[in-house]
């Protein structure tokens, strides 16, 4: 297709758009299937006793969805979005037998290591899918909605798994879900969604306002070392990302168990995972588009401040109310973060390395599941599960405070207001 029949801009490409909504929706239900009722099945199956072996699923899952960011960033500009976006609904495949099937925890493990490919790629694509359609002025009502659709619909498939593992069984009902979603979601990508490459390249020959003024051309080593280290934003944005990512595995593999320690039913435990990404889900909707008006740099800085007062309250309460309150707050605070740091990675990264730059912020950030399955499982099986909640909410306080001190604000509208009356 020719340059010149594209537009860039929601309202042009909303069919697109909202067809790659639908696709992270699933994207998020396979992630979901799992998050009620894989620690209780470590438990009550597996007979796991130390939380650092049963966190090693979180780890797994991690490690490969954080190598695999990388990657799809890479292939998506060399082959195209979508066949990386197809490739990893193809990786899922297996994922929903081997997790009913299971005869012993190293196949849930192998399962997870699959299940961290297909998100590394799927979800990669459809983040750097809907950025090159709306263009520089939507990215963060854009991300807002990609977000929102993709941890929706793990809070929704998280409630409802625990809902049919209290009535069913932990296995196999709650995950016949993940089945359907795989099969849906090879269908939608294979059938109905187009590329969005020449769009990027649409956006990369207009002139920019971003705020990386550096070359337009970058060779991978140089992308890399830019969105790690050297340039303030994008190397904030990693950091924050990582830390936000970090507070959710370890929620992931330990809040559960936290949860049910006092007695709570299943179902009630099923319902508190679920707040979590309910509110972030939904909350992104909203933040999304307040950091198209307000900037990007004070809602992250808030949002990390936000979640390490919320892990606080969690490791302090015992009731469901007062537990329920936290995780509330922890997803409004992660709702404020998420799709604001993608934003800021669009507005800074140049549209010829953008899906690369974005590439290295998912290594970094979904690296957090790792680094929560270790540090989680580490402190947990040494003190215990409330000490392990206690060191994510140091962490994010300290992300919080780094975040005010280093990163600018990368919202071009933002930059030429404040240029404006100085």
């Amino acid at each position: 297709m020719s340059t010149t029949t594209l537009r860039l801009g929601l309202r042009a490409n909303l069919a697109q758009f909202s067809l790659l909504v639908v696709v992270n929706a699933l994207v998020g239900g396979m992630v979901g299937q799992e998050q009620t009722v894989l620690p209780l099945l470590a438990e009550q199956e597996f007979h796991l006793t130390g939380y650092t072996f049963l966190l090693s699923y979180v780890l797994v899952f991690g490690l490969s969805k954080a190598a695999t960011n990388y990657f799809a960033g890479t292939w998506s500009d060399r082959f195209g979005r979508r066949p990386v976006l197809i490739a990893g609904w193809l990786i899922a495949i297996p994922v929903p037998a081997m997790l009913i099937f299971a005869p012993n925890w190293s196949w849930i493990v192998a399962a997870n290591l699959l299940l961290g490919i297909n998100q590394g790629l799927t979800w990669s694509t459809t983040v750097i899918m809907k950025v090159d359609l709306v263009g520089p002025r939507q990215r963060g009502l854009a991300m807002g909605f990609n977000e929102a659709a993709g941890y929706g619909a793990v809070a929704v498939t998280s409630a409802l798994a625990g809902y049919l593992a209290e009535h069913f069984g932990l296995r196999p009902i709650p995950f016949l879900l993940g089945a359907a979603y795989v099969v849906l979601g090879l269908v939608l990508s294979t059938l109905a969604v187009r590329e969005t490459r020449e769009h990027a390249r649409l956006e990369a020959a207009r002139p920019t306002h971003g705020s990386d003024d550096g070359p337009t051309e970058l060779t991978n080593r140089h992308v890399f070392t830019r969105t790690t280290l050297t340039e303030p934003a994008l190397s904030s944005a990693s950091q924050a990302g990582l830390v936000n990512n970090l507070n959710f595995g370890l929620s992931w593999g330990l809040f559960p168990l936290l949860f049910a320690s006092t007695g709570l039913p299943v179902g009630q435990v099923g319902l508190l995972v679920a707040l979590y990404p309910a509110v972030w889900g939904a909350g992104q909707l909203a933040t999304g588009a307040l950091s198209d008006r307000w900037g990007r740099k004070h809602l992250i800085t808030v949002g990390m401040l936000t979640q390490a007062a919320a892990l606080a309250l969690i490791a302090v309460a015992g009731t469901f109310p007062m537990w329920a309150l936290a995780t509330v707050l922890l997803g409004a605070g992660t709702a404020m973060v998420y799709p604001t740091l993608l934003a800021a990675i669009g507005d800074v990264a140049h549209p010829s390395w953008r899906a690369r730059s974005v590439g290295v912020y998912r290594l970094w950030r979904d690296s957090g599941y790792a680094a929560g399955a270790v540090l989680g499982g580490i402190v947990a099986d040494l003190i215990d599960l409330r000490a392990a909640v206690w060191a994510a909410a140091a962490l994010s306080l300290a992300s919080g405070i780094s975040l005010a001190l280093r990163m600018y604000e990368t919202h071009p509208r933002t930059q030429r207001t404040t240029e404006s009356t100085t």
